[in-house]
């Protein structure tokens, strides 16, 4: 973990560490948000998709090929760019705009396949076959997942910076490889990891009881972020011993989440990331004094704002 710290100082931002009065009162406990936010690209995929195509492109690539909702695709198709790499995403015909926009921004081709996992899987497969590409996996390649546990591991310097220390750290759980990452950094650092799902798409919650990764119907969830229906199996791997515990959280309490960020912290999150602070909200002061909370992400609709927060005029 300290060497992919270092191999992304000055390429991503240190993004601030938000504490919050309003929020430590409604959770019960002390949080302490990591806005990651406020990252290049809009979410802390940046990071692992940085560590990935780097090392492909060293390597002699072709090009990548990646399957992502959005953030991930999104943090490919910059790390291709600052590589000068070409870069075909696969999205769910059902992407945000929003997502979709800042990928064409960046350069990359973008290509659409149905809307579940499986579908955006198979198409990966045809690209790299047709055009000789590289995959870089949201789940599977092991630099992204160490990647996004660099947010993390810079959460727990900056609060020990400030003289404090965390008991636990609330990440949000898609394909798994913040919560992989997450408990990499904790290791030995004597902080539990809890993880966060929609009750639509209880991924993680399944592959524990299964005992390996399954594929769940996937309900509808504004958690856009959250919604692939099987759990990777290299993040299942190295979480699913070390997780101390899975919240699952209601439509509801995500939308509230998202509103509490905005009005009271003053940062515009998107579900996945209100999803983390969702269940901290709830169930934080069960897991000590001193809670993380990483903000995965704010690539949010401005439509979807304004739905949430009637009256307020938000700008498209």
């Amino acid at each position: 973990m300290d060497r992919a710290v270092r191999r992304l100082a000055g390429r991503v931002w240190r993004t601030p560490v938000v504490r919050c009065d309003r929020l430590d009162a409604l959770a019960g406990t002390r949080l302490w948000l990591k806005a990651e936010n406020l990252q290049r690209g809009g979410s802390f995929k940046t990071r692992g998709a940085l560590l990935a195509v780097e090392r492909l492109a060293a390597a002699g690539s072709r090009g990548v090929v990646a399957q992502s909702t959005g953030n991930h695709a999104i943090a490919v198709a910059l790390a291709a760019r600052a590589t000068g790499l070409p870069a075909v995403l696969v999205l769910p015909e059902d992407a945000v705009p929003t997502k979709i926009d800042l990928i064409r921004e960046a350069g990359a081709e973008i290509v659409f396949a149905g809307t579940v996992l499986a579908e955006r899987m198979a198409m990966v497969e045809s690209i790299q076959v047709l055009r000789g590409y590289d995959a870089v996996d949201p789940y599977q390649n092991r630099d992204v997942v160490v990647g996004q546990g660099t947010a993390t591991a810079e959460l727990i310097g900056q609060v020990a910076a400030e003289g404090g220390r965390l008991d636990a750290v609330v990440v949000p759980i898609g394909g798994g490889s913040a919560i992989a990452g997450a408990c990499l950094a904790a290791a030995g650092e004597g902080l539990a990891v809890v993880g966060a799902e929609p009750d639509a798409v209880p991924a993680f919650t399944a592959a524990v009881r299964a005992g390996g990764p399954v594929t769940v119907p996937a309900g509808y969830t504004i958690a856009d972020g959250l919604r692939p229906d099987r759990i990777g199996s290299l993040p299942f791997d190295l979480a699913h011993r070390t997780v101390a515990s899975v919240v699952t959280v209601s439509e509801t309490a995500i939308e509230g989440a998202l509103r509490a960020a905005l009005l009271h912290a003053r940062l515009l999150i998107e579900p996945a990331a209100a999803t983390a602070l969702a269940a901290a909200l709830d169930h934080a002061s069960g897991f000590g004094a001193d809670v993380g909370v990483v903000l995965t992400g704010g690539n949010v609709e401005a439509s979807l704002v304004t739905s949430l927060l009637p009256g307020l005029d938000v700008p498209s």
